[in-house]
């Protein structure tokens, strides 16, 4: 059985003759189009709930609703071969590139980029992945054989209310995606992969208590870097105590993780957005120094700053003093002039010496 893993058998009672394997398949692979058009309708177009008592009425609500879809599926149509991504334009005219993504699919089709681009590639530029990645490969240079990495970043509101001690200061369909999509990790020197939302762990920084558990997309390449070279590599993000059993129910009791968007919904418009946020930072490298076990750190709390007469959130100014830093050192030759750019390869001495870089060490 174990050769059918992460396979899936489609039954129908239809012969082969009315419909071919191939056409079963993409019918049921249409369902997602499908499930697409009603959460389209349902949400952006209000289809419900619906304010009118008379039939005549109903049905002209659910036509002018129906018409806004079909507009919707027709510009879709005629904007289907314009779809260039900002990546690829910016990979056609030549131009560097940077961004701030998580996402492990769109890194890839990047790096796929850079293999002919006259300029540099870099994603992942922000805090996790990013800076962490930086910070983690700087530890990691000061040992000659590793044993342990481990990254830990968490964005949370310094005054906590409520059960989950959360506020969406960052994107909900970014946190959704980093508590349900799979955690790429190195166990026991081999690239693999690890079910998010596990391996909880307490922390403390600063003397306050915290937990971190396992999520996706904040290593980055780490894995492909440091695969053979270190026993094990993870990333987990940290939150407040009791945060993740309560998510844990969220997703998996309430069958949330079916409806990714409705919960993202659902969960910025409990915990909205606050102004006086925490940034911790928590890396350690373990390995041998000199013949000893040592251990190494770097551990940070970051909060709100004043920037030219602005205060900006933690969340805010960390994420754009990366991005920036590393945009400065290219500007400056400092960094490669073209293909990719890993985080992790890139001096965490010289970051500090940028304009930006140097908050990090406020």
């Amino acid at each position: 059985m174990t050769k059918l893993d992460g396979c899936y058998c489609l039954k129908t009672d239809l012969d082969s003759q009315t419909a071919p394997k191939e056409l079963v398949h993409d019918r049921y692979k249409s369902l997602a189009a499908v499930e697409w058009a009603f959460r389209t309708c349902k949400t952006h177009l209000q289809v419900r709930p619906v304010y009118v008592r008379k039939e005549s009425r109903t049905r002209g609500h659910v036509f002018v609703v129906m018409l806004a879809y079909q507009i919707v599926m027709q510009l879709a149509q005629c904007w289907r071969d314009l779809n260039l991504t900002v990546a690829e334009e910016t990979h056609r005219a030549g131009k560097h590139y940077f961004d701030l993504t998580e996402d492990v699919p769109t890194t890839a089709a990047i790096k796929k980029l850079s293999k002919t681009a006259k300029g540099v590639m870099a994603p992942q530029c922000g805090l996790a992945p990013g800076f962490i990645c930086m910070v983690g490969a700087d530890l990691a240079g000061k040992f000659r054989h590793l044993r342990s990495i481990e990254l830990r970043v968490g964005a949370l509101p310094q005054h906590p209310r409520g059960l989950l001690g959360y506020a969406f200061n960052w994107s909900p369909k970014g946190v959704v995606n980093e508590y349900l999509n799979d955690c790429e990790v190195v166990k026991e020197g081999k690239r693999t992969k690890v079910t998010a939302m596990e391996g909880l762990e307490t922390i403390v920084i600063d003397g306050v208590p915290l937990e971190a558990f396992s999520t996706s997309g904040g290593l980055g390449t780490m894995c492909e870097t440091y695969e053979g070279q270190v026993e094990h590599l993870n990333y987990k993000t940290i939150r407040y105590p009791g945060h993740c059993q309560l998510m844990k129910f969220f997703f998996n009791e309430l069958f949330m993780r079916k409806d990714r968007l409705k919960a993202g919904e659902i969960l910025v418009n409990a915990k909205p957005p606050v102004n006086d946020d925490v940034v911790y930072v928590h890396a350690a490298v373990e390995g041998q120094q000199n013949g000893k076990l040592i251990r190494e750190e770097f551990v940070h709390s970051y909060y709100p700053l004043k920037i030219n007469g602005q205060v900006w959130r933690a969340i805010a100014w960390t994420t754009a003093a990366s991005i920036c830093a590393v945009v400065d050192l290219v500007s400056r030759g400092v960094l490669a002039q073209k293909g990719f750019i890993k985080q992790e390869s890139i001096p965490l001495d010289q970051i500090f010496k940028t304009p930006t870089g140097q908050y990090f060490l406020t």
